[in-house]
């Protein structure tokens, strides 16, 4: 198990820079973000130049990368390429896990059933495993949804936010019997009041979470997912360093 942070931590810099800040805060290991509509790279660049994608993914200021992200309309018309473009970029770049979102609330189960027996279909291809991010107002949501889904799609597995459980429409939900099916977490501190706090504010119980996965043999990333505040007070690269310090305390 080992610390991550990810590039949308620096959301509103270029993929370099936002690099460049995870490495001089001491973390060694990076989730990389694909968004069409962000700062950095894009799933429609990895389509149109693999290579090059390959390339700027490697290129990382010694940051290992240990996960993407694909933040995309599941409903989109580029979506299952785009997909496959990224997988095939794991596989280049020796990365085991994209993570997904999973369908908005409202959406058909079995329509999703099959949407994601697709893609672990197409991941399995390039050796990747398909990770579906739990979270507030998507099908995964509710985390016994979530379970569902697992059980129903052979070898999908989830990344864990356990932030939507701790705010928002599922404050106090139980999702210990989630713990099995994660291969990836995404982590801030959060309490029922707000979605990101300072560190040490919330009801985030890391040590828990840590503990519960180990006795699942979890061997990945804890990856730091903290965006920049708009309060002025608030330093926002001081909190990257103390929950890193934190969780390498607690591992």
């Amino acid at each position: 198990m080992f610390v991550a942070a990810s590039t949308d931590c620096f959301a509103q810099l270029p993929f370099d820079a936002a690099l460049k800040k995870i490495f001089d805060l001491e973390y060694s290991r990076v989730e990389i973000v694909l968004r069409e509509n962000g700062n950095q790279l894009k799933p429609s660049q990895v389509v149109a130049d693999l290579e090059s994608a390959v390339v700027a993914c490697r290129d990382t200021h010694r940051l290992t990368p240990v996960a993407y992200f694909f933040d995309a309309d599941p409903e989109g018309p580029d979506f299952y390429k785009q997909f496959t473009a990224i997988c095939k970029l794991a596989k280049a770049t020796k990365v085991v896990v994209v993570t997904v979102r999973a369908g908005e609330l409202g959406t058909p189960f079995n329509a999703e059933i099959e949407r994601l027996r697709d893609l672990v279909k197409i991941a399995t291809i390039e050796g990747v495993l398909v990770g579906l991010k739990t979270e507030a107002d998507r099908m995964t949501q509710d985390p016994d949804t979530a379970k569902v889904l697992c059980d129903n799609v052979k070898g999908l597995c989830l990344t864990l936010d356990p932030s939507h459980y701790h705010h928002g429409p599922m404050y106090g939900a139980k999702y210990d019997h989630l713990f099995p099916y994660v291969c990836h977490t995404q982590l801030r501190d959060s309490n029922k009041k707000q979605f990101q706090v300072k560190v040490g504010q919330g009801e985030i119980e890391y040590g828990r979470i840590i503990s519960h996965l180990q006795k699942f043999k979890y061997q990945r990333a804890f990856c730091v997912n903290i965006a920049d505040m708009e309060d002025p007070e608030i330093d926002h690269l001081g909190e990257m360093r103390k929950m890193r310090l934190l969780l390498d305390s607690l591992l």
